[in-house]
């Protein structure tokens, strides 16, 4: 079962078709890939999604990796490989089959796809024709507090947006407000475009820049006006914020407000310094990957 995909399945809602698109400007979030793991909060995270989808008319891709080449790089003799592979497709079949009756009644078109290898990977093989990917915000067998490799990882190299649901997601509402972090990068930037459909519909858009101690007034290379001149061309109106980091750092200041504005989604770039330092010295992506609280969309 070495292959990328070894398993296919399909439902499409009756009527979709060219005579049934939706006007041009809402073509911007047709297609969404989830990681589909049968973790005890999967069903919560797959009911945000299929919120997005009704939201959008969108067709949802859930995507289930069985890690076989990550067994088999750590057992050089193959044995506790060979034994797990039954389990890992019993295990598989029993998600896909209780995933896919709980589908039959949503009224939202999917594939179920099942693929070999490590979840990232996986994921990044897919998202080439994906609007959005949607992952957990821990990984599985990884302890609280650990941020998602899975996730830090495409939200840098897949070639759509990443949107991370923490464990306690039940369902998402796209009419929540939403906070976008700015600091004037071109990854903020990237992030603020790619949340563009996301944000027409939101109630409220706060675009907040953080103030950190001794780090003086400079203006950032792109100021926050640019960010809402940009978002007004698109229809979108936003309250531009300051935000005090405080002692608990950036990733906690903005936390805290999106939290008092009762944002529904926290926008952001990802890795503005290189992953390799973000790893040693921290960095709020890092920070915000160890602690989701509020769905959070990341790129690069």
């Amino acid at each position: 079962m070495s292959g990328r995909v070894c398993a296919v399945w399909y439902n499409h809602k009756p009527g979709r078709g060219p005579s049934a698109l939706p006007p041009v400007g809402d073509r911007a979030m047709k297609t969404i890939l989830f990681n589909a793991t049968g973790d005890a909060s999967f069903s919560g995270r797959l009911d945000a999604v299929l919120d997005l989808a009704r939201a959008f008319d969108a067709h949802v891709t859930l995507l289930h990796a069985i890690p076989y080449e990550a067994a088999g790089a750590i057992d050089f003799h193959g044995a506790a490989f060979a034994a797990m592979v039954p389990y890992w497709r019993e295990e598989a079949a029993k998600l896909r089959d209780k995933t896919l009756d709980d589908l039959s009644n949503e009224g939202v078109s999917w594939n179920w796809v099942e693929a070999a290898g490590p979840v990232a990977l996986a994921m990044l093989r897919e998202s080439s024709l994906n609007d959005l990917a949607v992952v957990s915000a821990r990984d599985p067998n990884t302890v609280d507090g650990t941020p998602s490799f899975t996730a830090g990882e495409l939200a840098v190299t897949a070639d759509c947006p990443v949107l991370v649901l923490p464990d306690s997601c039940k369902r998402f509402d796209p009419n929540a407000a939403a906070l976008v972090a700015w600091d004037g990068s071109a990854e903020a930037s990237h992030a603020l475009k790619a949340a563009v459909p996301l944000l027409h519909k939101a109630q409220a858009v706060y675009l907040a820049t953080v103030k950190e101690p001794g780090k003086g007034t400079k203006e950032p290379d792109l100021p926050p006006v640019n960010g809402a001149d940009y978002l007004s061309r698109h229809g979108i109106s936003c309250e531009m914020i300051e935000v005090e980091a405080g002692d608990k750092g950036v990733s906690e200041a903005l936390v805290a407000h999106a939290e008092h504005r009762k944002a529904g989604l926290i926008v952001m770039g990802a890795y503005g310094r290189t992953r390799l330092t973000e790893r040693i010295f921290g960095g709020v992506t890092r920070k915000m990957l160890s602690d989701v609280r509020i769905p959070l969309l990341m790129t690069n």
